[in-house]
């Protein structure tokens, strides 16, 4: 077992499984994806510690019980899922074991350009990442099933929720200030959007996703 393999073994059994991570499927994802390929190669030695990693500029990837927890709730088989500002590709990995298909969405170059050499050295062909403007989803191969913000957002925004199909989930870190944000499940059902709270979440802003006065555009 390399030393990756094992820290990716410890981060099962300390961060996922105390913290209510108790479906098969979202563990096995954890175990088959290799996260330390989807960090910078200097950040590669604490790939699987309980913080959000920097990605550089503004950009991060998310802690893994966050993910591990928004994926529970909301992926299920055969999906047709979107993840927005995938970053490096983590996430999309992640559900492309869980799902049929990913769209992973971004709008920085240099990292759409790492998750692809991530998702190629993964031997991941279900994942395509598309880049384009993180605000206005990818509507050429929606509707989906499932949509994962990469990210904490203040608000979800219409023309996201629009991309999401009837009886789709939505899930996202929602922070609409400068407080710890709410991890939140939507759904569609019979053309209407409910809500509720899954729990409470510090994880980084999206930057075109920040408060109105920081408000990034993309």
């Amino acid at each position: 077992m390399s030393s990756f393999d094992a820290a990716r073994a410890r981060m099962i059994e300390s961060q996922l499984r105390p913290n209510k991570i108790t479906d098969r499927r979202v563990l096995n994802a954890f175990a088959t994806i290799r996260r330390e390929l989807f960090v910078p190669e200097q950040l590669r030695h604490i790939a699987y510690i309980d913080e959000d990693l920097p990605l550089g500029r503004g950009r991060y990837l998310m802690e893994p019980m966050v993910a591990a927890r928004l994926l529970q709730a909301a992926a299920k088989p055969r999906d047709a899922a979107l993840v927005v500002g995938a970053g490096t590709g983590y996430e999309a990995a992640l559900i492309s074991v869980l799902a049929r298909s990913v769209v992973a969405l971004e709008n920085d170059p240099e990292l759409a350009r790492y998750a692809r050499e991530a998702l190629v050295e993964h031997a991941i062909p279900s994942v395509s990442v598309v880049e384009g403007p993180l605000t206005q989803g990818h509507r050429a191969r929606g509707p989906y099933d499932m949509i994962l913000f990469g990210g904490a957002i203040a608000e979800v925004p219409i023309t996201v929720c629009s991309q999401l199909a009837e009886e789709g989930r939505l899930a996202a870190v929602v922070r609409p200030g400068d407080t710890i944000g709410r991890a939140v499940l939507m759904m569609r059902t019979g053309g209407l959007l409910a809500q509720r709270v899954i729990f409470d979440a510090a994880v980084p802003w999206l930057p075109c996703f920040m408060p109105r006065p920081a408000f990034v555009f993309c």
